[in-house]
This record gives structure tokens, C-alpha cells and sequence, in this order.
């Protein structure tokens, strides 16, 4: 792995043919940042030196992902906020590859001096000692065990995840421990655990839930340009309930006129798969990520830009963004509660959220730590 880049980077114009298959249309300046930089246009530059460059020298190098090791001493957060089901979570990434243009973690790299926008998809953080943290953390004689909730932030099995297998250890110590978990992810790859899955979920001790946001490839494409197809989500979730996991979609994020008119089809698609549970939010767009959303549209969806927008902010009471408790996740306002309606009334008639699975934190046992067996 190559070590963290430094804080200070140059933003510049991206070109089409370069960020080809990212999900971000530029690079935007953090919001913590004293300046913002530009590259300015290169042929310029070189005709005040009195030469041209030729065409193959201007050429923009590849786009590249770069994984940087992130030797954080604890992988447990600890979560209070009211909106939020869990009290606990795990991000083995910092950044996604996925590139989902919505996504609320991109202000996040910010802290670290980089973008919201390309950066957030190609510059990524890993945690190759997770599992070493995590049994350390987990012997620990105050330790309380709770469920902890993974792909909450960046997803765990983005693309990277092929090569690291950060997930499939934690997975692997979890299970030893008997400690439940439960996954949100977009990705097809999950399914390569199910067989820890599948032995936890036996036990009462794991639930993943895949969110789809649309079945319109195209739009997928556009939208969350190296997730899986909407295809293969649905596939995944067809795997897991056959494996006797209990699984559930999200419909994440609903986008007002965008891809609210599939929440009946997408529920129908995850229904007949084997989901048995569903949720829902509403897309959330903080700080600079409601610019480069904006951006987005403008180059993939241009006779809807303005419509979707203002519907947004018919369910953000006027804003583009409310980051308040207890509406951010649903938002407010009549086309909101119509999202509600129909979402509510699609679930009753199909039958999810009859049962959910209850995970148990009743068999915890403390890890061994370096060969030797934790105190009770």
C-alpha cells in the first residue's frame, strides 16, 4: 500500500475521457481549505513560453484508484444520534469506489484535505489490521457487546474489497466470538461469505440488507457507476435467502422525480427474491455534495435538473439539504408523505416487515488475544 497522501492537492478540471466510469463530474476544493486551485489551460501556458506542446504531451494520465493504509488504533465508533438504529459500527474503507454521486460519507475526506468529488472515489483509506483491532477491542473487560452495523458510511465490499478481504476477517473473528452483526452493501460480492453468513444466521447472528436503488441499468450506471449492476443485488439477495440468511433491500436513497416512480417495482423484485424486510431514505445532500449533485444532473439529466431539485427542496422545507434529527432520513412536507404512502402501503400489500429478525447478544464470547484466552 502507498502511504497517505499530503493535505495539500491541486483541483483541477476533469475531463470526460478521464473520469470515465466515476461517478463525480469534478474535484471540487474541500470546504476546509484556505485556497482553492486551478489548472488553467495547458496550451496557454505553453504559448506564453513561446511553444506548443504536442497533442500526446497534454494527454491527461489515467484516473487511477490509490489505497492508502489507515493505522487507526480502534475500528469500533460509537454512534448516539436518535435517527440511527445502531449504537455501533465498523467502515474497514475511508472512500468508495462505488462513486454513487448521492452519497452523504463524500464530505468526510474533507478532514483529511480531500475532495468530495473524485478523490472521495479514488483516493481510499484501508484498514488492513481491522481484525487485530477489532479482537483487541473486543476482549476488552468493559467490553458490552452490540450489534454492530457495517456499510454504514462507505461500503464494505466495494471493488478493493476483492483483493484485501478486510471484510471477510472481521467477518471470520465475529463469528468466532459469536458477536451479531448486521451489512448494508450494493455489492454482489457478499455473497462470497455466505458461508460464514449463513453459519452466524443460524446462531442469530447476522442480517444483511442490499440497497437497490433503481432496476434501470443505464441509470445505475450514471448514478453508482462501480456498484453492482441492479441485477446482481437483486441476485445477491436471491443467494442469501436461499442461504438461509435473513435479508432485506433498502430503497436508498429515493430521489424525487429521479427514481421515487420504482419504489413499487423495486420492493416487487426484492419480495420475490427472498427479502423479507425493507426500509427506506430520503437522499440526503450535505455540504458540497449538494453542488456536485447538481453537476451531475446537469450533465446526465439536464431536462429534469431543475424539476428534481425543486422537489427536493418541497421535502426539505425549501432547503436542499436538512441536516436536522428526525426528518433528515424522511424528510417533510406533502411529496415526502406521499413517498411514505406509497412505500408503506407496497410493503403491508407484499408482507415485509411481518418479522424482523432479532439478532442475539446473548452468546458473545470474548476473542483469544496473541494465543492466550481472554478473562472473563
Amino acid at each position: 500500500m502507498t502511504q497517505a497522501p499530503p493535505t495539500l492537492h491541486t483541483f483541477e478540471p476533469v475531463e470526460p475521457t478521464r473520469r470515465r466510469g466515476r461517478g463525480a463530474t469534478g474535484n471540487p476544493s474541500g470546504r476546509f481549505e484556505a485556497r482553492a486551485r486551478v489548472v488553467g489551460d495547458q496550451n496557454h501556458q505553453y504559448a506564453d513560453l513561446g511553444w506548443t506542446a504536442d497533442e500526446d504531451d497534454l494527454a491527461p494520465p489515467p484516473l487511477a484508484t490509490t489505497v492508502s493504509e489507515d493505522t487507526t488504533k480502534s475500528v469500533i465508533t460509537r454512534n448516539n444520534s436518535p435517527d440511527i438504529g445502531f449504537l455501533q459500527s465498523i467502515n474497514p474503507y475511508r472512500g468508495c469506489e462505488h462513486g454513487c454521486i448521492y452519497c452523504f460519507a463524500r464530505p468526510t475526506h474533507e478532514y483529511f484535505g480531500l475532495s468530495v468529488g473524485l478523490d472521495f472515489e479514488t483516493k481510499l483509506f484501508a484498514k488492513p489490521d481491522a481484525d487485530v483491532v477489532l479482537r483487541r477491542e473486543l476482549a476488552h473487560p468493559r467490553y458490552k457487546c452490540e450489534v454492530i452495523a457495517i456499510g454504514t458510511n462507505t461500503d464494505p465490499y466495494q471493488p478493493v474489497e476483492r483483493k484485501l478481504g478486510i471484510m471477510r476477517r472481521i467477518l471470520e473473528v465475529l463469528s468466532e466470538c459469536n458477536h451479531p452483526v448486521g451489512i448494508v452493501t450494493k455489492a454482489h460480492l457478499v455473497t462470497r461469505d455466505v458461508d460464514i453468513l449463513a453459519s452466524m444466521a443460524k446462531r442469530g447472528l447476522a442480517k444483511v440488507h442490499l440497497s437497490v436503488t433503481t432496476l434501470d441499468r443505464g441509470l445505475a450506471r450514471r448514478m453508482e457507476p462501480r456498484a453492482a449492476t441492479p441485477a446482481k443485488r437483486i441476485e445477491a439477495i436471491r443467494t442469501l435467502a436461499e442461504a438461509g440468511v435473513p435479508v432485506g433491500v433498502m430503497t436508498a436513497p429515493i430521489i424525487p422525480g429521479l427514481n421515487d416512480v420504482e419504489i413499487e417495482r423495486i420492493l416487487e423484485a426484492a419480495w420475490d427474491a427472498g427479502a423479507r424486510t425493507a426500509g427506506k431514505t430520503l437522499v440526503r445532500l450535505p455540504h458540497g455534495v449538494k453542488d456536485l449533485f447538481k453537476d451531475w444532473l446537469a450533465e446526465h439529466a439536464p431536462g429534469r435538473a431543475s424539476h428534481v431539485m425543486s422537489l427536493i427542496r418541497n421535502t426539505r422545507d425549501g432547503r436542499e439539504n436538512d441536516p436536522r434529527f428526525h426528518t433528515r432520513q424522511s424528510g417533510s412536507g406533502a411529496y415526502a408523505e406521499m413517498i411514505e404512502q406509497r412505500f408503506r402501503t407496497t410493503c403491508q400489500r407484499l408482507g415485509f416487515n411481518k418479522e424482523r429478525a432479532k439478532l442475539d447478544t446473548s452468546l458473545f464470547t470474548p476473542p483469544s488475544v496473541d494465543g492466550q484466552l481472554a478473562l472473563w
